[in-house]
């Protein structure tokens, strides 16, 4: 038996674990959590924030979720929203999770000593069309995040038709007269629970962020310009997705939904017979949680102002491209689009082989979809608020045998900004390690001042419209002109002219 020497040198020499006392009592009980990779790190998995939206409950806005007895065990991640999986072959599929309706949870992940530490809170929203993905995802790991200092909390929300489906009788029975936002209203019952208790995890209420990519980011997007999440966090970022075109509104939801039946048989129908249901499901102009539609709210002014980051990646499109694309079809698609003006398109798209015609269509994918809305973002926001805007382009291709085919891809940036390339089997090399210690870095400092910079990283630039500036984040890490801007120009002037 070892002495009380060699014992206390032993222990000495081990990590130090996380002195976030278990259980932690938030409001509806207490809870432990489990050691992180490094024990100095405490996760708590399968938070409930929010009560089952099921059976009666099903396309209603969410309800507190119940209290408790005991110590619950906070050791596993929740079941995912009701979802199909990404088809084989898919860059984004991963290994199926089980899926139910009861799925309004939270995963936190804290290296705080103590409940008093306050320290800035992340709050990330999942990406996938609104139709898949969850708060669990590997490349969500928050291990680094927390170890950076930051509290670090991930989401899920309801997806597809439990998340976005409008109906004639759920707009009558909603005191707001409005339906269809369930998804979104699940995140802010999300911001709401961590404003009541992230505290007791050693984060600060009043230091949050919000962040997500692709629908993650229209989220983000709808949050910052919505009334009902005033006060909910104090900035945000949003990485390849806006809401800058035009939107749906409740009628037109209302009728692809009155279509689908009754709402007591709907509600009769099991999940998996809902989830098989086909009709019109998206994110709604419904005057309550978006009294009208984003751009006009940036417009008059009238979003949460808070900080910004924005930005996108450098091969966007490259994901959405079917295998082959011809010239025929490119130009069949200028014509379509922009009639008389297809020549001009064609000029900035140019194509003389199928190989070519593929990338111009990537290319065109990639500035209209994404490139405008980030850029519409950060001019909308420096014009109208009074907190700055931070634009970013990324450009880094991830190493690996898919990256001559699809380059720096949509939510190629994600396993940077968490430092999970590991986890993602990007097989990194040092510089993809040096570029994502850098972006998590611009990302805490921002989550803690409202400002990415500090010291040792390149200087990111307050965005400014006349120098229209975006910092490069790529090979090398500088401020850099806004690329493809004659082609964001003419996307953004085709738009006006058709109003």
């Amino acid at each position: 038996m070892p002495s009380l020497h060699t014992a206390l040198l032993l222990a000495a020499a081990l990590p130090l674990a996380a002195a976030i006392n278990d259980p932690v009592r938030v409001e509806q009980g207490q809870l432990s959590g489990i050691p992180g990779t490094d024990p100095s790190v405490r996760v708590y998995k399968g938070v409930p924030f929010a009560a089952p939206p099921v059976g009666d409950l099903r396309w209603r806005a969410p309800k507190p979720a119940a209290d408790w007895a005991g110590v619950r065990k906070a050791d596993q991640f929740s079941a995912t929203c009701m979802q199909t999986p990404y088809p084989e072959g898919s860059l984004y599929r991963s290994e199926p999770q089980p899926v139910s309706e009861d799925c309004l949870y939270l995963n936190i992940w804290t290296a705080a000593k103590s409940a008093s530490e306050k320290r800035p809170v992340m709050v990330w929203i999942h990406g996938g069309a609104f139709t898949r993905g969850s708060g669990s995802t590997k490349t969500y790991d928050g291990e680094n995040f927390a170890k950076k200092g930051v509290v670090l909390v991930t989401i899920n929300y309801r997806l597809g038709i439990f998340g976005f489906f409008a109906h004639p009788e759920l707009t009558m029975e909603s005191e707001h007269r409005s339906s269809g936002d369930y998804g979104i209203l699940d995140e802010i019952a999300a911001l709401q629970w961590v404003q009541k208790n992230i505290a007791k995890f050693g984060g600060d209420p009043k230091r949050v962020t919000i962040f997500g990519e692709s629908a993650g980011s229209w989220a983000v997007n709808v949050l910052v310009a919505s009334p009902l999440a005033k006060g909910l966090f104090q900035r945000a970022i949003g990485e390849s997705g806006g809401n800058f075109a035009t939107m749906t509104k409740l009628a037109d939801l209302e009728k692809s939904g009155a279509r689908a039946g009754s709402l007591e048989d709907l509600r009769a129908k099991s999940a998996a017979d809902v989830l098989k249901m086909t009709g019109q499901f998206s994110v709604n102009v419904d005057g309550w949680l978006l009294p009208t539609d984003v751009m006009t709210i940036y417009e008059k002014g009238q979003q949460n102002d808070v900080p910004v980051i924005i930005g996108s990646n450098a091969d966007e499109g490259t994901a959405f491209m079917p295998p082959r694309i011809t010239i025929a079809g490119l130009q069949a698609t200028a014509k379509q689009r922009f009639g008389a003006n297809a020549e001009d398109f064609l000029k900035i798209y140019p194509a003389t082989s199928d190989e070519e015609a593929w990338k111009a269509s990537a290319a065109f994918m990639r500035d209209s979809t994404f490139g405008v809305q980030m850029r519409t973002w950060a001019r909308l926001q420096t014009k109208t608020g009074k907190s700055h805007a931070y634009l970013y382009y990324f450009s880094r291709i991830p190493p690996g045998p898919l990256s001559e085919h699809y380059g720096a891809f949509h939510a190629s940036e994600i396993s940077y900004v968490f430092g999970t390339g590991d986890i993602a089997r990007r097989n990194w090399q040092d510089a993809d390690r040096k570029l994502s210690d850098t972006m998590s870095s611009y990302w805490v400092n921002f989550a803690t001042t409202g400002n990415p910079n500090g010291k040792g990283l390149p200087a990111w630039p307050v965005y400014d419209e006349k120098k229209d500036l975006a910092l490069g984040l790529g090979d090398e890490i500088a401020p850099i002109p806004v690329p493809h801007k004659a082609a964001l120009d003419f996307i953004v002037e085709q738009r006006n002219a058709s109003k």
